[in-house]
């Protein structure tokens, strides 16, 4: 780990989402040395599902050696964040550097992602990052050391990163854009850059989107905390650059980087927007016993792509297609989902030993099912069956009827695989 050295004693760090996960562990890595700490947050009451609060944060903060200040922050709301500046001013007599790193991931296409979603990603990400700047850039101009970062990614414009998340993209590029625009705005006064994990981070939302075995692909907090401990040590002038954790730590000498990884030995899954491709990513995991590819070429995601129930549903029916499945039904058939879930979903019963996946089928689909997504879930656990669905009105079938009667056949055999 990299050595605490003193250099942020006595000075404040406004830092975002700092109740858990990557904002925490910069939060600790300053109060090592002393320094102030404004936990901005929403989380004041416990959540089900995300471990700590402001609160709690703040303890671990102080039995560190620093000192906390936890503020219920919004940072979607202009008001919230007021506050919480001045409150951190009043009490610790300035800001000396700010931290955003509040964000909200919604790993979806343009069809799949409900406008709350984008308002959502758009709110935090690229309006909350630029609002709180706003904010504290006033108070960042007198101090000896001022410093932003933010935890965004490098600007890569290969549209790889976009064709599969467009608004979570525009989103994080639009933290990455505040650095552009405003490390040249307010060079020679203010140290403003970027840093970004080379690999995947052990967080509690990491392991809601990936679920329990993701951690093993990871690395743990501590290296973006030592990494940002390292950027915000040095002088105003060192600005405008987009910064790769590991790429920081071997300038400062560290050489172990097994250290950081939560089962060393076990390959890392690389984080988005650097150069490799997702298709490439999911290859290497494969390699690796993480993740399986179908004879159809389509590839099943590993952990940290997989989100909601549709995708489990789709990774069931991957399960139990083969070739007497394929030989059986010889159909294309294409889901047109509504509701929570929404989205294009194909399930190829034509070719090779099958494939399913999310988007439309290569070839032309022979059925069309359209429905709500909600239902379909049911449909596949073998609660609704979709003769029932048609009659009722649930389902509406385009092209050949045959094709739904046969989809029976590989409901009934998902459920003896207990989906």
């Amino acid at each position: 780990m990299l050595q605490n050295t003193g250099k942020l004693a006595g000075c404040t760090l406004f830092i975002t989402g700092a109740s858990r996960g990557i904002g925490k562990a910069i939060a600790l890595k300053a109060a090592r040395d002393g320094a102030n700490i404004v936990i901005a947050a929403k989380t004041a009451e416990p959540h089900p599902k995300l471990p700590g609060t402001i609160y709690t944060a703040a303890q671990e903060v102080e039995a560190a050696g620093g000192k906390a200040l936890p503020c219920i922050v919004d940072i979607r709301d202009e008001t919230q964040i007021g506050e919480a500046v001045q409150k951190a001013v009043d009490t610790f007599g300035g800001i000396d550097i700010l931290v955003n790193n509040a964000s909200a991931i919604n790993l979806t296409g343009t069809l799949e992602t409900p406008m709350k979603k984008v308002d959502l990603m758009l709110g935090i990400n690229l309006r909350g990052t630029y609002l709180t700047s706003k904010l504290v850039i006033p108070h960042l101009l007198k101090s000896a050391s001022p410093h932003i970062l933010n935890l965004s990614p490098p600007l890569n414009l290969n549209p790889v990163w976009f064709k599969n998340h467009t608004a979570y993209t525009m989103a994080k590029y639009g933290m990455s854009m505040c650095v552009l625009g405003m490390a040249e705005e307010f060079r020679g006064q203010i140290a403003v850059n970027a840093l970004w994990p080379k690999t995947a981070i052990q967080t509690a939302a990491m392991e809601m989107l990936g679920g329990e075995g993701v951690g093993k692909q990871c690395r743990t907090a501590d290296i973006m905390a030592d990494a940002a401990y390292a950027v915000l040590s040095r002088p105003k002038d060192y600005t405008g650059h987009f910064l790769v954790d590991e790429d920081v730590l071997k300038e400062t000498g560290v050489q172990d980087f097994e250290q950081y990884a939560v089962q060393p030995g076990h390959p890392l899954l690389p984080d988005f927007f650097l150069d490799e491709a997702p298709e490439t990513l999911v290859e290497k995991m494969e390699q690796h016993g993480d993740v399986k590819a179908t004879d159809g070429g389509v590839l099943n995601k590993p952990a940290i792509f997989k989100h909601g129930p549709i995708e489990s549903t789709f990774d069931a029916i991957r399960g139990v297609i083969n070739e007497d499945v394929v030989k059986f039904t010889q159909g294309v058939y294409q889901f047109d989902l509504s509701g929570e879930h929404g989205g294009v979903w194909f399930l190829d019963l034509k070719s090779g030993s099958g494939s399913a996946g999310q988007g439309q089928p290569s070839a032309k689909a022979d059925v069309v099912m359209t429905m709500d997504s909600n239902d379909f879930s049911k449909m596949f656990a073998g609660q609704l069956k979709p003769t029932m669905a048609f009659m009722s009105g649930k389902l509406r079938i385009k092209g050949d009827m045959t094709l739904a009667i046969k989809l029976e056949k590989l409901m009934s055999r998902m459920g003896k695989a207990k989906l």
